[in-house]
Protein backbone atom coordinates (compact mmCIF):
# COMPACT_ATOMS: atom_id res chain seq x y z
CA UNK A 1 0.00 0.00 0.00
CA UNK A 2 1.72 3.48 -0.74
CA UNK A 3 0.39 7.15 0.09
CA UNK A 4 0.29 8.11 -3.34
CA UNK A 5 -3.13 8.82 -5.14
CA UNK A 6 -4.02 6.83 -7.47
CA UNK A 7 -3.56 8.46 -10.98
CA UNK A 8 -5.44 7.63 -14.64
CA UNK A 9 -3.00 7.37 -17.60
CA UNK A 10 -3.54 11.32 -18.23
CA UNK A 11 -2.76 12.42 -14.86
CA UNK A 12 0.27 10.16 -14.81
CA UNK A 13 1.46 11.44 -17.48
CA UNK A 14 1.31 15.11 -16.65
CA UNK A 15 2.70 14.25 -13.03
CA UNK A 16 6.16 12.85 -14.96
CA UNK A 17 6.27 15.73 -17.22
CA UNK A 18 6.22 17.58 -14.69
CA UNK A 19 8.65 15.76 -12.44
CA UNK A 20 11.09 16.45 -15.77
CA UNK A 21 10.72 20.01 -15.71
CA UNK A 22 11.32 19.91 -12.54
CA UNK A 23 14.37 18.28 -12.70
CA UNK A 24 15.61 19.54 -15.49
CA UNK A 25 15.21 23.16 -13.46
CA UNK A 26 17.64 21.89 -10.97
CA UNK A 27 20.11 20.36 -13.46
CA UNK A 28 20.11 23.61 -15.71
CA UNK A 29 20.59 25.41 -12.44
CA UNK A 30 23.48 23.34 -10.98
CA UNK A 31 25.55 23.28 -13.88
CA UNK A 32 25.21 26.88 -14.13
CA UNK A 33 27.41 27.50 -11.16
CA UNK A 34 31.02 27.80 -10.10
CA UNK A 35 31.88 25.12 -9.18
CA UNK A 36 29.23 23.12 -11.39
CA UNK A 37 27.72 20.77 -9.56
CA UNK A 38 24.62 17.81 -9.53
CA UNK A 39 22.44 16.87 -6.38
CA UNK A 40 23.18 13.47 -5.15
CA UNK A 41 19.53 12.24 -4.97
CA UNK A 42 20.03 11.64 -8.68
CA UNK A 43 22.43 8.90 -7.76
CA UNK A 44 19.39 6.96 -6.95
CA UNK A 45 17.79 5.33 -9.98
CA UNK A 46 17.28 1.05 -9.71
CA UNK A 47 20.98 0.55 -10.88
CA UNK A 48 22.14 3.60 -8.32
CA UNK A 49 20.36 1.79 -5.48
CA UNK A 50 22.31 -0.81 -6.55
CA UNK A 51 25.23 0.27 -6.68
CA UNK A 52 25.18 1.77 -3.08
CA UNK A 53 24.32 -1.33 -1.49
CA UNK A 54 27.49 -2.69 -3.11
CA UNK A 55 29.59 -0.13 -1.56
CA UNK A 56 27.97 -0.48 1.93
CA UNK A 57 29.39 -4.12 1.55
CA UNK A 58 33.28 -2.94 0.72
CA UNK A 59 36.14 -3.00 3.44
CA UNK A 60 36.72 0.55 3.22
CA UNK A 61 33.01 1.68 3.96
CA UNK A 62 33.22 1.27 7.75
CA UNK A 63 30.49 3.24 8.09
CA UNK A 64 27.44 0.53 7.08
CA UNK A 65 29.41 -1.39 9.87
CA UNK A 66 29.74 0.98 12.84
CA UNK A 67 25.99 1.71 12.39
CA UNK A 68 24.82 -1.67 12.69
CA UNK A 69 27.45 -2.64 15.28
CA UNK A 70 25.20 0.51 17.22
CA UNK A 71 22.02 -0.89 16.34
CA UNK A 72 22.86 -4.70 17.26
CA UNK A 73 23.75 -3.71 20.38
CA UNK A 74 21.31 -1.20 21.38
CA UNK A 75 17.83 -1.70 19.38
CA UNK A 76 16.29 -2.53 22.62
CA UNK A 77 17.49 1.17 24.04
CA UNK A 78 16.36 2.83 20.84
CA UNK A 79 12.91 1.35 20.83
CA UNK A 80 10.65 2.41 23.28
CA UNK A 81 7.90 0.12 24.46
CA UNK A 82 5.46 2.36 23.21
CA UNK A 83 6.96 2.56 19.49
CA UNK A 84 4.77 0.91 17.13
CA UNK A 85 5.57 2.80 13.56
CA UNK A 86 8.90 3.39 12.39
CA UNK A 87 9.34 6.12 9.61
CA UNK A 88 12.47 5.61 7.81
CA UNK A 89 13.81 8.77 5.58
CA UNK A 90 15.98 7.48 2.38
CA UNK A 91 15.12 3.85 3.35
CA UNK A 92 16.52 2.11 0.10
CA UNK A 93 16.60 -1.92 0.47
CA UNK A 94 16.11 -1.00 4.31
CA UNK A 95 18.86 -3.53 5.37
CA UNK A 96 19.43 -2.41 9.03
CA UNK A 97 16.39 -1.22 9.40
CA UNK A 98 15.32 -5.03 10.00
CA UNK A 99 17.15 -4.72 13.57
CA UNK A 100 15.06 -2.12 14.79
CA UNK A 101 11.62 -3.58 13.45
CA UNK A 102 12.57 -7.12 15.02
CA UNK A 103 12.77 -5.38 18.37
CA UNK A 104 9.90 -3.51 17.90
CA UNK A 105 8.03 -6.96 16.72
CA UNK A 106 9.35 -8.46 19.48
CA UNK A 107 7.14 -6.94 21.79
CA UNK A 108 4.30 -7.32 20.15
CA UNK A 109 1.88 -7.10 16.69
CA UNK A 110 0.53 -4.42 14.46
CA UNK A 111 3.96 -2.78 13.48
CA UNK A 112 3.74 -0.12 10.70
CA UNK A 113 7.22 1.28 9.07
CA UNK A 114 7.29 3.63 6.52
CA UNK A 115 9.82 3.65 4.21
CA UNK A 116 10.44 7.16 2.50
CA UNK A 117 12.67 7.13 -0.57
CA UNK A 118 12.96 8.87 -3.71
CA UNK A 119 12.74 5.38 -6.18
CA UNK A 120 9.57 4.14 -6.02
CA UNK A 121 10.72 0.55 -8.21
CA UNK A 122 13.33 0.11 -4.77
CA UNK A 123 10.61 0.97 -2.27
CA UNK A 124 8.28 -1.27 -4.37
CA UNK A 125 11.11 -4.44 -3.60
CA UNK A 126 11.81 -3.21 -0.26
CA UNK A 127 8.23 -3.80 0.71
CA UNK A 128 7.63 -6.98 -1.12
CA UNK A 129 10.55 -8.45 0.96
CA UNK A 130 9.91 -7.30 4.47
CA UNK A 131 5.98 -8.11 4.02
CA UNK A 132 7.88 -11.86 2.73
CA UNK A 133 10.21 -11.67 5.52
CA UNK A 134 7.50 -10.55 8.47
CA UNK A 135 4.30 -11.51 8.43
CA UNK A 136 1.68 -9.20 9.75
CA UNK A 137 3.94 -6.31 9.09
CA UNK A 138 2.28 -3.11 7.64
CA UNK A 139 4.42 -1.76 4.77
CA UNK A 140 3.26 2.14 3.68
CA UNK A 141 5.78 3.35 1.16
CA UNK A 142 6.22 6.76 0.24
CA UNK A 143 7.32 8.29 -2.44
CA UNK A 144 9.03 11.80 -1.71
CA UNK A 145 12.12 13.91 -2.87
CA UNK A 146 14.01 14.51 0.88
CA UNK A 147 15.47 17.63 -0.78
CA UNK A 148 11.90 19.64 -1.10
CA UNK A 149 9.50 20.21 1.40
CA UNK A 150 8.26 16.61 3.44
CA UNK A 151 4.30 16.43 3.83
CA UNK A 152 4.23 12.94 5.58
CA UNK A 153 0.00 11.60 5.89
CA UNK A 154 -1.42 12.67 9.30
CA UNK A 155 -1.96 9.13 10.08
CA UNK A 156 1.42 7.53 9.61
CA UNK A 157 0.97 3.98 11.62
CA UNK A 158 -1.27 2.55 14.51
CA UNK A 159 -1.40 5.05 16.82
CA UNK A 160 1.12 5.33 19.64
CA UNK A 161 4.65 7.31 19.45
CA UNK A 162 6.54 6.88 16.32
CA UNK A 163 9.86 6.43 15.69
CA UNK A 164 11.67 8.51 13.12
CA UNK A 165 14.64 7.47 11.97
CA UNK A 166 17.69 9.04 9.14
CA UNK A 167 20.20 6.03 9.47
CA UNK A 168 23.92 5.79 7.62
CA UNK A 169 24.84 9.85 8.08
CA UNK A 170 22.75 10.61 5.08
CA UNK A 171 22.73 13.89 6.91
CA UNK A 172 25.72 14.63 5.55
CA UNK A 173 25.16 15.51 2.14
CA UNK A 174 22.80 18.24 3.69
CA UNK A 175 24.81 21.54 4.02
CA UNK A 176 23.97 23.03 7.61
CA UNK A 177 20.74 25.48 6.44
CA UNK A 178 19.49 22.24 3.98
CA UNK A 179 20.07 19.98 7.32
CA UNK A 180 18.37 22.14 9.88
CA UNK A 181 15.58 22.80 7.59
CA UNK A 182 15.11 18.71 6.74
CA UNK A 183 15.13 18.23 10.79
CA UNK A 184 12.67 21.30 11.55
CA UNK A 185 10.35 19.62 8.74
CA UNK A 186 10.47 16.03 10.78
CA UNK A 187 9.99 18.04 13.91
CA UNK A 188 7.04 19.63 12.48
CA UNK A 189 5.71 16.35 11.87
CA UNK A 190 6.69 14.92 15.49
CA UNK A 191 3.83 14.50 18.45
CA UNK A 192 4.21 14.32 21.76
CA UNK A 193 6.31 10.66 22.88
CA UNK A 194 8.01 10.99 19.24
CA UNK A 195 11.54 10.60 18.80
CA UNK A 196 13.97 10.85 16.18
CA UNK A 197 17.13 8.66 15.80
CA UNK A 198 19.73 10.09 13.52
CA UNK A 199 23.32 8.66 12.11
CA UNK A 200 25.90 10.53 11.82
CA UNK A 201 29.50 9.77 10.74
CA UNK A 202 31.99 11.36 12.92
CA UNK A 203 35.13 13.04 12.05
CA UNK A 204 38.49 11.28 11.84
CA UNK A 205 41.58 10.83 9.82
CA UNK A 206 41.83 11.96 6.20
CA UNK A 207 43.09 8.46 5.16
CA UNK A 208 40.42 6.78 6.48
CA UNK A 209 37.77 9.03 5.28
CA UNK A 210 39.16 9.05 1.43
CA UNK A 211 39.31 5.30 1.42
CA UNK A 212 35.68 5.13 2.37
CA UNK A 213 34.76 7.30 -0.98
CA UNK A 214 37.48 5.90 -3.48
CA UNK A 215 37.53 2.20 -2.91
CA UNK A 216 40.17 0.16 -4.79
CA UNK A 217 37.23 -1.85 -6.47
CA UNK A 218 36.40 1.23 -7.99
CA UNK A 219 32.42 0.66 -7.26
CA UNK A 220 32.31 4.27 -5.42
CA UNK A 221 33.82 5.41 -8.84
CA UNK A 222 31.09 3.56 -11.01
CA UNK A 223 28.31 5.09 -8.44
CA UNK A 224 29.52 8.65 -8.86
CA UNK A 225 29.58 7.98 -12.78
CA UNK A 226 26.02 6.63 -12.47
CA UNK A 227 24.74 10.27 -12.15
CA UNK A 228 25.36 10.73 -15.79
CA UNK A 229 23.77 7.97 -16.56
CA UNK A 230 20.51 8.89 -15.30
CA UNK A 231 20.57 12.44 -16.59
CA UNK A 232 20.96 10.67 -20.06
CA UNK A 233 17.64 8.05 -19.67
CA UNK A 234 15.30 11.08 -17.78
CA UNK A 235 16.69 14.03 -19.86
CA UNK A 236 17.83 12.90 -22.99
CA UNK A 237 21.45 14.12 -22.92
CA UNK A 238 24.09 12.56 -24.11
CA UNK A 239 26.61 12.41 -21.53
CA UNK A 240 29.71 9.72 -22.18
CA UNK A 241 30.19 8.06 -18.96
CA UNK A 242 33.77 7.14 -19.56
CA UNK A 243 34.99 10.83 -20.33
CA UNK A 244 34.78 11.16 -16.55
CA UNK A 245 36.80 10.39 -13.58
CA UNK A 246 35.97 10.44 -9.83
CA UNK A 247 37.43 12.19 -7.15
CA UNK A 248 36.64 11.97 -3.70
CA UNK A 249 38.51 13.84 -1.05
CA UNK A 250 38.34 15.57 2.49
CA UNK A 251 38.03 19.48 2.90
CA UNK A 252 39.32 19.31 6.25
CA UNK A 253 38.75 23.26 7.18
CA UNK A 254 34.85 22.30 5.53
CA UNK A 255 34.94 18.48 7.87
CA UNK A 256 33.57 17.33 4.35
CA UNK A 257 34.01 14.80 2.04
CA UNK A 258 33.41 16.41 -1.95
CA UNK A 259 32.89 13.72 -4.25
CA UNK A 260 33.86 15.53 -8.31
CA UNK A 261 33.28 14.04 -11.73
CA UNK A 262 36.49 15.39 -13.30
CA UNK A 263 36.08 15.82 -17.20
CA UNK A 264 39.31 13.94 -18.53
CA UNK A 265 38.80 15.80 -22.16
CA UNK A 266 37.39 18.62 -23.92
CA UNK A 267 34.06 18.02 -24.27
CA UNK A 268 30.23 19.51 -25.31
CA UNK A 269 27.54 17.68 -23.81
CA UNK A 270 23.83 18.13 -24.94
CA UNK A 271 20.35 18.17 -22.41
CA UNK A 272 17.81 19.16 -24.64
CA UNK A 273 15.89 22.35 -22.96
CA UNK A 274 19.26 24.07 -21.82
CA UNK A 275 22.09 25.66 -23.50
CA UNK A 276 25.05 22.72 -24.53
CA UNK A 277 27.10 22.44 -21.82
CA UNK A 278 31.66 23.21 -22.61
CA UNK A 279 33.63 21.21 -20.09
CA UNK A 280 37.00 22.26 -20.84
CA UNK A 281 39.66 19.22 -19.85
CA UNK A 282 40.36 18.81 -15.99
CA UNK A 283 36.69 21.26 -15.01
CA UNK A 284 34.47 19.15 -12.29
CA UNK A 285 31.00 18.86 -11.78
CA UNK A 286 30.62 18.27 -7.74
CA UNK A 287 27.89 15.38 -6.93
CA UNK A 288 28.14 14.62 -3.58
CA UNK A 289 29.23 16.61 -0.12
CA UNK A 290 29.42 14.45 3.18
CA UNK A 291 29.68 16.45 6.45
CA UNK A 292 31.65 14.89 9.39
CA UNK A 293 30.07 15.60 12.61
CA UNK A 294 31.33 15.38 16.20
CA UNK A 295 29.05 15.81 19.20
CA UNK A 296 28.94 19.61 19.42
CA UNK A 297 27.93 20.07 16.33
CA UNK A 298 25.12 17.39 16.00
CA UNK A 299 23.85 19.14 19.35
CA UNK A 300 24.11 22.89 17.40
CA UNK A 301 22.49 20.97 14.29
CA UNK A 302 19.27 19.71 16.76
CA UNK A 303 19.46 22.87 18.89
CA UNK A 304 18.69 24.63 15.44
CA UNK A 305 15.72 22.91 14.78
CA UNK A 306 14.40 22.88 18.33
CA UNK A 307 15.52 19.52 19.27
CA UNK A 308 17.47 18.26 22.19
CA UNK A 309 19.96 15.13 21.93
CA UNK A 310 18.33 12.67 24.25
CA UNK A 311 20.90 9.61 24.23
CA UNK A 312 23.63 9.88 22.63
CA UNK A 313 25.38 6.17 21.03
CA UNK A 314 28.86 5.93 19.35
CA UNK A 315 30.82 2.79 18.06
CA UNK A 316 33.48 0.63 20.31
CA UNK A 317 35.74 2.65 18.03
CA UNK A 318 33.83 6.11 17.58
CA UNK A 319 33.51 6.23 14.35
CA UNK A 320 29.92 6.87 13.56
CA UNK A 321 27.22 7.79 16.18
CA UNK A 322 23.21 7.31 16.16
CA UNK A 323 21.54 10.30 18.54
CA UNK A 324 17.70 9.90 19.77
CA UNK A 325 16.63 13.42 18.81
CA UNK A 326 13.30 15.13 21.03
CA UNK A 327 11.90 17.95 21.73
CA UNK A 328 13.76 19.89 24.85
CA UNK A 329 11.35 19.43 27.70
Amino acid sequence: MTSQPILNDAQRGNAEARRKRTMLAEVRDGLSRTPRELSPKFFYDERGSRLFEQITALPEYYLTRAEREILTARAEEIVAPGHRTLVELGAGSAAKTRILLDAMRARGSNVTYVPVDVSEAFLDQTRIALEGEMPGLHVRPIVADLTETLDLPAQLGIGGPVLFAFLGSTIGNFDGPSAVGLLRSIRGQMRTGDQFLLGTDLRKDRETLEAAYDDAAGVTAEFNRNILRVLNAELGADFAPSHFDHIAFYNEEAHRIEMHLRSSVAQLVHIPGMPALALREGETIRTELSYKYDRAAVESLASAARLAIATWFTDRRERFALSILEPPA
